[in-house]
């Protein structure tokens, strides 16, 4: 014991250094998601509909790769290949099948307690995300908000889907691409680019962010008079690397090109089309309906995604004001998680009106946190502004499921912490609430 310092301030230092240290969020967090799997959806197991809550689509490509025939069937019975997923998560759920058995208890167990690690080392990126940008401070609430955040832990612990993973991969890259800001090394670049293609595979909305993102880095290091071209170029090529074999066997497997998936014609298809009281609403989709699986096992997957794509096109065409509108509903779902409060739609969503306010308040906290950050420097608060504005454009055109916004989850709570840390320090009156530049600016 140092001479002076007496117990309960030792404790209260070792607190204090374990309270800030990134790896006790790591474990905190995956404590709390793994204790949340037994309070999970039941219906992960529910062998109605063979198994379909187990997965849906994922699950039956999963249970094709085990089965030995390959990436294929995503609905009802064996219909041959399929690109309506890309591969990452399908194939990581096939080798938990493997090892597990197919649509086990264990096999659950196994892919809800991987989805729970995914989510606690999100803590990592988000906590040296803050820092670099706002400071330690923020870094340590950031960091803590994420450990109890509920949609990370909800769906850590309930949802056998890409999610977790692409939000870990995304504040991965995210975090990545600040470092990029003020190094043109080449093998940082090539990381990013190989991880970008890992990303892609996962769940290629991410690719949204990637050309602002991109163009933004290299004009920072354009900026500090640094080499760009080379790096930026040999990041594209890694990033090719990775992707192409899977445009390799679409190519073989089909006879067209297809990049990362064919169904965005039917995905466009099931948002336009009508029916607004809901935003998914049900009976548009092969897994939900029993004309569509038959159509799609008739004439083939290309062959029904891009009827359905004519679809899609001819009404938005006959009706475009009523598309203008839609888009900007789905954008406001995006970001208030608002859709109606038709009674209707209450008795489909009953959670809606709690979530209605979670989300809204996370929201206009990180808007806040934004305008600070753009007060504190363009070179803190682009990269956000970028990500959080691109990521979801696609999703105001096609159409919307709850679970769409989280892999942005985490730069929503970066901000929100920056805003309410700092909204704290001019309370207490400090005579500089703004936290101190970085390196990265």
């Amino acid at each position: 014991m140092e001479i002076g310092a007496s117990p309960l301030n030792l404790v209260r230092t070792r607190l204090g250094s374990r309270f800030r240290n990134p790896f006790c969020m790591v474990l905190v967090a995956l404590i709390l998601r793994l204790a949340a799997i037994p309070f999970a959806d039941a219906e992960r197991l529910d062998p109605r509909r063979d198994h379909w809550q187990c997965g849906g689509e994922t699950g039956r490509v999963a249970r094709s790769i085990v089965q030995g025939r390959g990436f294929s069937s995503p609905f009802w019975a064996e219909t041959g290949p399929t690109a309506l997923l890309p591969p990452v998560y399908p194939y990581l759920l096939a080798a938990i099948f493997r090892l597990f058995g197919i649509y086990t208890k264990a096999a659950v167990l196994a892919a809800l307690s991987l989805n729970c690690l995914f989510s606690a080392l999100t803590c990592l990126p988000v906590f040296l995300i803050a820092r670099r940008g706002f400071g330690e401070p923020v870094a340590v609430v950031a960091g803590w908000t994420w450990v109890f955040f509920p949609y990370a832990i909800f769906f850590a612990a309930n949802f056998i889907w890409p999610t977790v993973l692409t939000t870990l991969l995304l504040s991965s890259l995210f975090l990545i691409a600040l470092h990029l800001e003020a190094s043109s090394r080449l093998l940082p670049w090539l990381g990013f680019g190989a991880l970008y293609g890992l990303a892609a595979l996962t769940e290629p909305v991410v690719l949204t962010i990637l050309p602002a993102l991109g163009i933004w880095v290299c004009y920072r290091l354009h900026g500090r008079r640094q080499r760009w071209l080379l790096p930026a170029t040999l990041g594209a090529l890694a990033f090719f690397a990775v992707i192409s074999p899977w445009f390799i066997r679409n190519y073989r497997a089909f006879h067209e090109f297809i990049p990362f998936r064919d169904g965005f014609g039917l995905e466009l298809r099931i948002g336009n089309n009508g029916a607004t009281w809901h935003w998914a609403v049900h009976g548009l989709h092969p897994s939900d309906n029993e004309e569509e699986w038959q159509e799609y096992r008739k004439v083939g997957e290309l062959a029904y995604v891009a009827e359905k794509k004519n679809q899609a096109v001819q009404f938005i065409a006959g009706h475009p004001w009523g598309f203008v509108v839609l888009s900007l509903r789905r954008a406001l779902y995006m970001w208030t998680n608002f859709w109606s409060f038709d009674k209707r739609y209450l008795e489909a969503e009953p959670f809606d009106p709690p979530n209605v306010f979670l989300c809204t308040a996370i929201t206009a906290l990180a808007f806040a946190g934004l305008w600070r950050a753009f007060r504190k420097g363009f070179a803190v608060a682009v990269p956000f502004a970028l990500a959080l504005f691109f990521f979801p454009v696609l999703y105001y055109f096609t159409h919307l499921h709850d679970y769409y916004r989280r892999p942005e989850d985490p730069l929503f709570v970066i901000l929100a912490a920056f805003a309410v840390t700092s909204r704290f320090r001019l309370a207490a009156g400090s005579s500089n609430p703004e936290f101190p530049e970085t390196p990265a600016q």
